[in-house]
């Protein structure tokens, strides 16, 4: 029965830095802050690599190829990449790439209920949301403008650029609600809201008792 190996961003970066060379995890780390691969894949968790890597191995994904000298300190584990592996490495950046995911973001959940906050509350985060994004954007930016002065080739930059549009678009879209509640162009209340609510419910009962 073949294994069926839990898909994840931590787990490909894994395996594609395996299919590069053998290496051990502390290497993983290394290039991983290198690359500035922390933008796009969640790795606060120290220990996330790690727990990868033990269920990557239990899957048989990757292989313990040896054990390399630390200086006086326990010996460091190299992995390297099975077959297994590397199958389904390129089968997931293939699906991730031409399939979207259904991702459940904090953001959009926290926007459906807005309506539980006043305007003037919903203008004021939104700003301190667009100055936190702004200072995303130009940190990005700039790690842009180090890439080109190296002279890497823009498909090792694609993502800062994508990260970039999305960042650009976000902070149109929420400046936009911001004027708009401002102008007075969207405006609510809960008292007006409750009352809409009732409309439309006694208008389904209606439709039920045709």
């Amino acid at each position: 029965m073949k294994t069926k190996i839990k898909k994840s961003p931590v787990a490909l970066a894994v395996l594609c830095f395996l299919i590069e060379e053998p290496m051990h995890p502390y290497r993983m780390q290394q290039l991983i802050k290198e690359r500035e691969k922390d933008e796009v894949i969640n790795v606060r968790h120290r220990t996330s690599i790690y727990q990868t890597i033990e269920r990557l191995h239990r899957d048989k994904a990757i292989v313990i190829q040896g054990k390399k000298k630390n200086e006086g300190r326990p010996d460091l584990t190299v992995y390297e990449v099975t077959d297994l592996g590397r199958q389904a490495a390129y089968s997931w950046i293939r699906e991730m790439i031409s399939t979207p995911a259904q991702e459940f973001l904090e953001f959009p959940a926290a926007v459906s209920f807005l309506a539980l906050l006043t305007p003037e509350d919903v203008a004021h985060l939104f700003k301190e949301r667009v100055n936190a994004l702004e200072n995303s954007l130009d940190r990005l930016k700039d790690q842009f403008r180090k890439g080109a002065s190296l002279r890497l080739p823009r498909l090792f930059l694609l993502e800062s650029e994508y990260q970039q549009a999305v960042l650009e678009a976000e902070i149109g879209w929420v400046q936009a609600v911001i004027a708009d509640i401002e102008s007075g162009r969207l405006v609510w209340s809960m008292e007006k809201l409750r009352k809409h609510a009732k409309s439309i419910d006694n208008r389904l009962d209606g439709y039920e008792n045709e």
